[in-house]
Order: C-alpha cells, then sequence, then structure tokens
C-alpha cells in the first residue's frame, strides 16, 4: 500500500507540471532538511522555555557548564564558541545575570575585563536541564534505529564539511 504524500512532497510536486525540468528529488530533501530543522528548533525552544529562559540563554549556560570548573570564560570566548557578536551576548549576560544563573567576576590578570561565571544556581539549573535536554533529544529521535541516527550523522557531518562555516 503506497503512502500518503506529505506536506512537503505535496509541495515540491506542485513544481511538477510547472517546471518538467527541475530536480524535485533535490528540492524535496533540502526542503525537508529545513523542515526537520525548524521542527527540532522548534521543539527546543519550547523545552528551554519550559524551564525560563530561552534557547540562547540555555546556550549561554550549557556552554559555561561544559567549560569546567569553575565554569567560567571571558565574554570573547563565549562570543566565539556561540558564534555570535559580544554585543548580541550582553542582553544575553543581562538576563542570565537577573536570573541568579551567572555572575560577571573581575578577570585574574586583567582588572579591565570581566569574566562569565556560572552561579551556584545556575549549575545546578544546568546539570538538571541537560539530563532533560538529552532525554528530549532522544524523544525526538526515538522514531530511528541506532543504524539510522549513525547513517544520518554520517550524512550531516558529510554535507556540513562540504558546506561553508
Amino acid at each position: 500500500m503506497a503512502q500518503e504524500p506529505d506536506v512537503v512532497e505535496r509541495l515540491v510536486g506542485q513544481w511538477a507540471p510547472e517546471r518538467p525540468d527541475l530536480d524535485l528529488h533535490t528540492m524535496e530533501t533540502v526542503a525537508r532538511l529545513l523542515h526537520v530543522a525548524r521542527a527540532i528548533d522548534h521543539e527546543l525552544t519550547s523545552f528551554a522555555e519550559g524551564r525560563g529562559i530561552s534557547q540562547a540563554e540555555g546556550d549561554v549556560l550549557f556552554t559555561l557548564r561544559r567549560s569546567g570548573p569553575p565554569y567560567r570564560l571571558p565574554p570573547s570566548k563565549l562570543s566565539d564558541s556561540l558564534l555570535v557578536s559580544s554585543g548580541t551576548l550582553t542582553g544575553r549576560f543581562d538576563r542570565l545575570e537577573a536570573k541568579g544563573l551567572i555572575q560577571r567576576v573581575p578577570h585574574a590578570s586583567d582588572r579591565r575585563s570581566v569574566e562569565v561565571q556560572l552561579t551556584e544556581h545556575g549549575r545546578e539549573l544546568v546539570d538538571a536541564a541537560v539530563t532533560e535536554h538529552v532525554a528530549n533529544e532522544q524523544r525526538i529521535l526515538s522514531v530511528l534505529s541506532e543504524r539510522e541516527i549513525d547513517a544520518l550523522n554520517r550524512i550531516t557531518r558529510k554535507l556540513l564539511a562540504h558546506l561553508p562555516a
């Protein structure tokens, strides 16, 4: 029994009578990747918001936590790691500091600069959230077998290596 076309197949299929010269298989693949990325982003955003933070704020907290004790980094390292400007980070830092999850501390050897450090409350939140985060990611991928996940990782790694950074 044939499977009903999904939304991506229907949308891409509308091109067939209009432009039979197009490679619709390629168009369908890219559209599907974009659709999956948006759906996963929505799931992760909802997950973060359920914990009282934005996904972007969570990225800061997770980066600090995985940096190891004392869970402190200069803003420039956070900016490089998260691929965002320092100006963008300032707002995130302000919101996280107001929530008691980070603190700005003077740099040990340069009195003109500060570093961003997880507070104890921030570390506790991250430790609980990262466990739930991975469980949420497992739920998202639960429709795939381990073999399919391995194949997906190989394929997406190859695609990412091909695309400009």
